[in-house]
């Protein structure tokens, strides 16, 4: 039998272990005190402490090595000073909530019942020997997430711990004070998430370890999948999930890993400040996070323009040219496809023997090397190399070349003119060359500086050599679409040929584009994989295109990754039929765990969402009422503004504090935001917003993505607007952001979407 013990009992045993808190503290912080005096003591004399000697040889190596001890012995004190204030702030996290759960565990065979109790970080007695708290990222901590009272296991390093448990218990603790305490099952449980999830929307994203769930537990705790799938519904934790396990790979690697062997691809900058306080908040540094945008960026040239993804939706969604978007749909499908992929590696097999485009090496606007030269050395070679190992051997020849041309320019008149341009100094390091040699013969001065000139002129134009930017590649995939044709011609080839060759003329890359040319890129100069990364983990990983997840895979080839997303919530699904959390696409070693139970909104809000939702996927609500969404038909247009800021004024007597008026499109953001600006105090989201902040916000339902807001308002829920099937997934997503409130506002018709939800699932007004 477990311990019965009482509120009173457990709220001593809290304040025990604060007591213990604040003696740990108080001995780091003397301890700190000490070695901050001690750092500044070895900063300041440091030479004091070195040796210096310079007179001979073995004096040189003595000093050296004096300088060396000295620099490490500071190093070491300033990172155990580092460690020091870390343990301090987790202490201080501790002190307001010591621990979230306990389980009362006897492991087999004759042993004792034994009180385990979780929390965000392990914690010890006074004499080192017995764990107060267990970090929820220990081994012994699964217990709590996986099995209900009753028989249980959990893996150790080196075997498996066999038990029963005999109790499971939670607690709410806050400032030290219990203030919720109950005793519950398998799942960590309604009551404590009730609490959790009643509370209004925050601007950062909370850790959820007091909360997780058996199935998150297993997205955290997976140490052996190179490729883990997470296909979870709206709200149903999978972004918390991987952040935890980012935490928990950290711990449970600490020898090994570091957060710069890491990586998480965000969907916008918006959701990379919303998450970035989980991993602090559990004593884990934040890992790299970027967007694929900025990824691709940093291997194409900077004098070229690329079209986001969210200039590419907005063009789709707000094209008024059917022809026109026509094309630009075929445009994408292909460019988006495996089979282009392919197009392309025929291509660079077929640039082997020729095509490749190259640029004349200049200097003052005159032809050094013409391109016609660099490509008849480049065909010259045995094409059987690859084309980076070609051009490596290209780029030698040229700098051969291009020493012949700086001792040919020395002696022309242009040369004289910059050398008066020198500055004293150049002057004076000629002079002291010329001494060393012949101090009367002055036209070896003037030589010198001559040299010194062609030299610096001639630098730039070296370093770019060894870039390869002799190579045009941008041209050359403009000839794909030129003089080449690929077999068999996918459809509507030569309109899509005559669509990029437009944009490629001005230096712009579609968003479509943009991958395939960074591959291109990268397949003619040679990339480098990237091997320091361990882990990659993709968020909203629906929204990216076969092509774009095989130019990934490609990129990290000994990466293990970490896909998550929804199938519902592919906003991007006029661009390819194929998705890469699609089961049939996943055809490597994985583990694939699905989320079906949505905890972000009111069993109101997901029993409505669930009667329009994508491929009809199971969605469990979980068990916490609210009110039932709301629909408001207006009779005119003129209306919407004042409907739109009687709805937020009564959202916010109710306490409410962020609410989100999602719009399909910017610029229907845009126009709305106008309207309003002057009643309301309301802030513009947009794709370069890189902070998210309490309020009333106005924002396209793509920059929603992740995102949770108290109440959501849909100014535009009209079949005018939302009339494609392609729509679904945007209302759906724009729908499934809101925790507790759902208002949406028509004109005429309601969206076909909100007409396949059983009428017993929303109000109409």
């Amino acid at each position: 039998m477990g311990y019965d013990t009482s509120i009173g009992e457990e709220q001593n045993r809290v304040d025990k272990v604060i007591e213990e808190i604040n003696i740990k503290e108080e001995q780091l912080y003397e301890k700190a005190g000490g070695l901050k005096e001690s750092i500044i003591d070895l900063r300041k004399n440091f030479w004091e402490d070195v040796t210096v000697n310079l007179d001979e040889p073995d004096d040189v190596i003595e000093t050296q090595a004096s300088i060396k001890q000295q620099a490490e012995l500071l190093m070491e004190r300033e990172r155990f000073h580092g460690e020091i204030g870390k343990e301090l702030k987790t202490l201080n996290r501790l002190k307001d909530s010591p621990y979230f759960g306990r389980i009362d565990f006897t492991e087999k065979p004759g042993h004792e019942n034994e009180p385990i109790y979780i929390g965000i970080a392990s914690l010890m007695d006074q004499a080192e020997e017995d764990f107060l708290i267990y970090d929820w990222r220990a081994p012994i901590s699964s217990l709590y997430y996986d099995f209900p009272p009753g028989e249980a296991y959990y893996h150790t390093m080196d075997n498996t711990i066999s038990g029963e448990i005999s109790l499971k218990r939670q607690f709410i603790i806050r400032q030290g004070q219990i203030k919720g305490m109950f005793d519950t099952g398998v799942t960590i449980g309604d009551k404590l998430l009730q609490a959790a999830l009643g509370n209004n929307a925050s601007t950062t994203m909370k850790s959820i370890v007091a909360t997780i769930q058996k199935e998150q537990n297993k997205i955290i705790r997976n140490e052996h999948s190179n490729l883990l799938v997470v296909q979870g519904v709206a709200g149903s934790g999978k972004t918390s999930a991987v952040l935890q396990r980012i935490a928990y790979l950290l711990y449970r690697f600490r020898g090994s890993l570091n957060s710069e062997n890491l990586l998480l691809f965000s969907p916008n900058p918006l959701f990379s400040s919303y998450i970035q306080n989980v991993l602090p908040e559990l004593g884990e540094a934040n890992i790299s996070q970027t967007i694929f945008l900025d990824f691709l960026r940093k291997g194409i040239e900077k004098e070229i323009t690329i079209e986001s993804p969210f200039e590419q939706m907005e063009f789709t969604l707000t094209c008024k040219d059917a022809a026109e978007l026509e094309i630009r749909r075929n445009n994408m499908k292909l460019k988006s496809s495996l089979k282009y992929k392919d197009i392309l590696d025929d291509y660079i097999s077929s640039l082997l023997i020729q095509g490749l485009c190259f640029r004349n090496i200049t200097l003052h606007n005159q032809v050094l090397i013409s391109k016609e030269s660099i490509s008849e050395y480049f065909y010259s070679l045995d094409n059987s190399f690859a084309i980076p190992n070609r051009l490596e051997l290209v780029a030698k020849w040229l700098l051969k070349e291009l020493r012949i041309h700086q001792q040919k320019e020395k002696n022309k008149d242009w040369v004289m003119e910059k050398v008066e341009l020198l500055e004293k100094e150049d002057f004076l390091q000629a002079y002291y060359q010329n001494q060393q040699v012949d101090e009367d013969d002055f036209s070896l001065e003037e030589d010198i500086l001559r040299a010194e000139v062609v030299k610096r002129q001639f630098a730039p134009i070296r370093k770019l050599v060894r870039k390869f930017a002799f190579v045009n590649t941008l041209a050359t995939y403009r000839h794909l679409f030129i003089s080449w044709k690929p077999s068999p011609v996918p459809n509507h080839w030569e309109v899509i040929s005559r669509l990029t060759v437009e944009a490629i003329s001005t230096k712009y890359l579609s968003w479509e584009d943009a991958t395939p040319y960074r591959y291109f890129r990268g397949k003619l100069l040679g990339d480098v994989s990237n091997r320091a990364i361990r882990h990659l983990f993709i968020d909203e990983a629906q929204d990216y295109t076969p092509f774009q997840y095989a130019y990934i895979k490609d990129s990290f080839p000994y990466t293990r990754m970490t896909l998550l997303g929804d199938i519902n919530q592919a906003i991007y699904t006029y661009a390819s039929d194929e998705n890469p959390l699609a089961p049939d696409l996943v055809n490597e070693n994985h583990e694939r765990i699905t989320l079906t139970k949505s905890y972000r909104s009111t069993k109101e809000i997901v029993e409505f969402t669930k009667g329009f939702a994508p491929d009809g996927e199971i969605i469990e609500p979980f068990e916490r009422a609210g009110e039932r969404p709301k629909v408001i038909k207006i009779d005119n247009h003129k209306l919407l503004p004042n409907t739109i800021t009687e709805s937020i004024q009564s959202l916010q007597e109710k306490d409410f504090e962020t609410i989100a008026i999602i719009c399909k499109t910017t610029e229907e953001s845009k126009r709305l935001y106008g309207l309003l600006k002057d009643n309301i105090p309301i802030k513009q989201l947009h794709e370069e917003t890189y902070s998210f902040e309490k309020g009333i916000l106005i924002l396209p339902v793509y920059l929603a993505k992740g995102i949770e807001f108290d109440a959501v308002i849909i100014p535009d829920a009209s079949n005018k607007h939302y009339n494609q099937e392609s729509d679904r997934t945007l209302f759906y997503t724009a729908c499934t952001r809101a925790m507790h409130s759902l208002t949406m506002i028509t004109e005429n018709h309601l969206c076909s979407f909100i007409e396949e939800a059983s009428t017993k699932t929303y109000e109409l007004e």
